[in-house]
């Protein structure tokens, strides 16, 4: 186990090595992970740097929505969005240890990063409507808000723990892979992108 944690902890080299997140995707997750650290943890509820923390994520939101149809080839929704048929077919094959590997989001994480920025926008919306006069002081718009966002806390530790799992399973570390962008070049049995078998 010790060997297998310490080849997942070293990132691929020269050849083997190939970008699969580009800048704007980093950016975009880390400025999350960040700004609902902040927001959940730290900033008082409703005060004015909680609301500035809330905008710059939806913002950075807005953003990763249109790079979703322009960005770079994993960073596309077309690249990661399956069937719920697929999701359920690789969490067996999980299940099972027949999983194979993706160079980008595997079924499950490309579920998981919808469901995340599916809670991520609704958080946002119900943040920014507490703000107007017709919604001013509305209990079950709180309730839906606070839901929301205990949600995205839930999802982000499952989805951490995933992280971690899959890189001791696959050998690769992932939340490497998403500070430098650069993963395992495809070969074998693996899946390079939207369901093509790697090799080159």
């Amino acid at each position: 186990m010790t060997s297998e944690v310490s080849r997942a902890v070293a990132p691929p080299r020269g050849q083997d090595a190939v970008c699969v997140w580009d800048p704007l995707v980093r950016i975009f997750h880390w400025t999350v992970v960040l700004g609902t650290a902040l927001n959940y943890f730290v900033l008082a509820s409703g005060k004015p740097p909680h609301r500035y923390v809330g905008y710059g994520i939806a913002a950075a939101l807005a953003v990763r929505v249109v790079w979703g149809f322009v960005g770079s080839t994993h960073a596309r929704f077309s690249d990661f969005v399956t069937s719920p048929r697929a999701v359920l077919l690789h969490l067996a094959a999980v299940k099972a240890r027949r999983d194979r590997r993706y160079v980008g989001h595997n079924p499950a994480g490309g579920a998981m990063v919808l469901v995340l920025m599916t809670l991520i926008a609704l958080t946002c919306l119900t943040g920014w409507m507490q703000g107007l006069d017709a919604f001013w002081g509305v209990e079950w718009l709180q309730e839906v808000h606070a839901l929301c966002a205990n949600l995205i806390i839930a999802m982000a530790a499952i989805h951490v723990f995933a992280a971690i799992m899959e890189s001791v399973l696959h050998r690769e570390n992932l939340i490497l892979a998403m500070i430098t962008g650069r993963k395992r070049r495809a070969s074998g049995t693996d899946i390079d992108h939207a369901g093509t078998a790697g090799g080159g």
